[in-house]
């Protein structure tokens, strides 16, 4: 098995080897699949033989003696390894990082957005198609087929191995961030599956942020976006409880967040908002600086975090926004207020039936005391879901209000609830899965 130190190691110099080997031959498919076999075969020697002095000349030399037998169709020669092959390092090889510009070619925009994300985790990430398949759950056959057909839509597209200028430039790091913002998500909280979250998506997600981040370091949303992550990863450790069920947000042990971490962010989103231009990302990071800031959920600055979704939903107007500053509103001013914002979201078809929506009007229910409507949206929503761990705490929910009515009786409409308010309208929230802030700090 590969040390973790190594398969680090490896992850890191997969981009740059590409890049090195894609500005000299071009064709990036072929080189793609000759990096991903050097990779492969310095996981099985180095933890043998030890790390060669010079890693990445290693990588580009013998990733190069397997594009060259590609090229020729020597199949004997392909699968013949070299004892030597550490010591021999091309003279060229230089010292240039392409990872950036290699970035910007998986998230070409003539792929789909899951072709995007697949791409990036295997010629930028490092990742096996193995890998990537388990982590998003589908047959390794299905994700080699897209990943396959995404390098043949870029070579159909004639795309240079060079980053873009002016307009374009800045258009395509937006996607670069939205395709890195959708693997964190994907890790923090897996969209299907009975695990709460694939944390190997999550600190890859990181690990490509802070690549970019070293790139960029005065671009104010890619600092917001790694802040954004890292002060969302900060609560791992308390989203769950031993037998991995959900932990929500108002009842996590916050002694057992990572303050490295939040500093970290922290520090991530003075600077990011210190510059002229304000974005999405920068934004939702504000707004998570702001509840990690909290010493407990009633120590939680609403009104802050209701401004800043007003200023979001001004800038990236977006149905998930919109279902945050609810959640928001409904802490500052009652569940009737946010119910009355949940309504302007009945009419987005993106919406219709969507679990999100169905567990927060679950819970604003359920704080106004209508508990019948409460259990009725709170089974709904569990349907509507294909987490398995959302769907139990769902159905958690749905069984302690239908608990709560057989204890008091069945309280009218708008009647005030029996038992003491929650802090926090988050808890009916399921944990992120790219579509919200609110999602990401819900844990629930």
């Amino acid at each position: 098995m590969t040390a973790p130190a190594t398969e680090d190691l490896l992850r890191e110099l997969t981009p740059q080897v590409l890049g090195v080997l894609v500005r000299r031959h071009g064709q990036f498919e072929g080189c793609e699949d000759a990096v991903q076999e050097a990779v492969l075969a310095a996981a099985v020697q180095w933890p043998a033989e030890g790390v060669p002095n010079n890693p990445r000349g290693w990588l580009v030399t013998v990733a190069s003696r397997r594009l060259i037998d590609q090229m020729r169709s020597d199949h004997a020669r392909r699968e013949r390894e070299s004892a030597t092959a550490a010591e021999v390092v091309p003279e060229d090889v230089p010292d240039t990082d392409d990872t950036l510009v290699l970035l910007f070619l998986c998230c070409h925009p003539t792929l789909t957005a899951a072709s995007q994300t697949a791409l990036t985790l295997r010629a930028v990430g490092g990742l096996t198609t193995a890998e990537i398949a388990r982590a998003f759950l589908v047959p390794e056959a299905t994700m080699a087929a897209r990943i396959s057909r995404a390098k043949q839509r870029i070579k159909a597209a004639g795309s240079s191995f060079s980053l873009p200028d002016g307009a374009e430039r800045e258009e395509r790091l937006r996607v670069v961030l939205h395709v890195l913002y959708l693997i964190f998500n994907e890790g923090y909280t897996a969209s299907s599956g009975s695990e709460l979250h694939r944390a190997d998506l999550a600190h890859e997600a990181i690990r490509l942020a802070r690549m970019v981040h070293a790139q960029l370091p005065g671009d104010g949303e890619v600092t917001g976006l790694l802040a954004l992550m890292l002060l969302t990863h900060a609560r791992r450790e308390a989203r769950t409880t031993a037998a991995g069920g959900l932990v929500p947000l108002d009842e996590q042990d916050r002694t057992k967040w990572d303050r490295g971490l939040i500093d970290e962010g922290t520090e991530l989103v003075k600077a990011s908002l210190a510059g002229p231009a304000l974005g999405p990302y920068q934004l939702q990071a504000a707004i998570a600086a702001t509840h990690a800031d909290a010493a407990t959920v009633e120590e939680t600055d609403w009104p802050q975090v209701h401004a800043l979704y007003l200023i979001l939903e001004r800038i990236a107007p977006n149905p998930m926004v919109t279902l945050n500053r609810a959640i928001a509103l409904a802490e500052t001013e009652g569940p009737q207020a946010g119910l009355a914002l949940l309504t302007t979201l009945d009419g987005d078809e993106r919406m219709a039936g969507h679990h999100r929506l169905l567990s927060v009007r679950a819970h604003l229910l359920e704080k106004t005391g209508d508990t019948a409507a409460a259990y009725e949206h709170y089974r709904r929503a569990a349907k509507a879901t294909a987490s398995l761990a959302e769907q139990r705490y769902l159905e958690f929910r749905a069984g302690r209000v239908r608990e709560s009515e057989a204890a008091v009786g069945v309280r009218p409409p708008g009647a005030a609830a029996s038992r003491p308010r929650t802090s926090s309208a988050r808890r009916a929230v399921p944990a992120a899965d790219g579509r919200g802030e609110a999602d990401r700090r819900a844990d629930a």
